[in-house]
């Protein structure tokens, strides 16, 4: 065996993409791991629980927002189309769109976490069965081939306010992939959550029950497992909290007390206090989202807000159809 050492970048030959973001991510200065590497099938779970929780506001607000938004969606498209679902998880969010909207008759869920989907897949398909499903196990953040039928006008679905864990930046990228992804004559129907309470915010990310910290604290427990690694869990706890200059909640793993972790051969060190940043969550008014929307090539088309603007729906059109 090998003596751990520290890592160098240039280091990684032939490792999958999972062990290159982990190692890069925790030899950085401000230690990093990406979200979404929180959703293997335990994470998938933690989250669906996390979904349940009082104090989550964005599933249940934007679950009761949708219904209506299916009905006003029904009215404006009324072609035949296919449906594709970015981060899919468990697809209940896609069912008031199911309902309503006629003309979909086929839908491609992507998720990264294909255990997850196929079962969510197969519980969809005895609710609708004369819908064409095709779940796609892969990461809809890079360019996935996607099983579309070429007559079919295509609409994107991506709920959950998942958006805001990109920076804005990343955001533009997304929203600027996703058009190709759709292409000319198509809609993106997305959920956007919106700034608010501090006060609410942190109530959110901090569940009294420690939901959300096991979800946190989970993404640990799968580097250990694909790294067969020795990272000591309770050495961590869950800290999050609102950024008002940045305009987003922060989600970090707090160290607890210094030590070294061995992952492979690569030897990372620890400090008491220092963090990994897991996730952000931006948050932003109407105005902003459809600043950003127009920047990417998108057309605001419709815009729908909960009760006391604790949520948002944007109906998003190509570009390109208005060229």
């Amino acid at each position: 065996m090998q003596q751990a050492h520290q890592f160098q970048d240039g280091d990684l030959v032939s490792k999958d993409e999972f062990y290159e973001h982990v190692i890069r991510g925790l030899s950085k200065k401000n230690k990093t791991l990406h979200p979404k590497y929180f959703y293997d099938k335990k994470g998938s779970e933690y989250f669906d629980q996390i979904c349940q929780l009082d104090e989550y506001y964005p599933y249940k607000t934007e679950l009761a927002l949708l219904p209506k938004v299916a009905r006003s969606v029904a009215e404006i498209l009324t072609e035949d189309y296919a449906l594709i679902e970015f981060g899919a998880g468990s697809l209940l969010k896609v069912e008031p769109l199911l309902e309503h909207v006629r003309g979909i008759e086929q839908f491609i869920p992507i998720d990264i976490s294909g255990e997850h989907l196929r079962d969510a897949c197969s519980q969809l398909s005895a609710r609708f069965p004369a819908l064409h499903v095709h779940p796609v196990e892969g990461d809809f953040t890079q360019q996935v081939a996607v099983p579309c039928a070429e007559d079919l006008q295509r609409i994107g679905f991506f709920p959950g306010s998942t958006i805001g864990n990109f920076s804005p930046s990343e955001a533009q990228n997304f929203l600027q992939q996703a058009r190709a992804t759709l292409g000319p004559n198509s809609y993106l129907l997305i959920g956007v959550d919106t700034k608010k309470s501090p006060a609410c915010l942190h109530r959110a990310y901090n569940d009294a029950q420690g939901v959300t910290a096991a979800f946190n604290l989970n993404i640990l427990h799968r580097v250990n497992q694909h790294f067969d690694a020795n990272i000591d869990v309770a050495k961590f706890e869950h800290y999050a909290f609102y950024n008002a200059t940045k305009g987003c909640v922060e989600m970090h793993l707090v160290c607890l007390h210094s030590h070294e972790v061995v992952l492979d051969e690569v030897s990372i060190n620890f400090t008491a206090g220092e963090t990994i940043h897991t996730e952000s969550s931006y948050k932003y008014t109407p105005q902003e989202f459809g600043t950003l929307a127009e920047s990417s090539g998108w057309h605001v088309h419709s815009h729908w807000l909960a009760d006391h603007n604790m949520f948002s729906v944007f109906l998003l059109q190509n570009a390109e159809t208005f060229v």
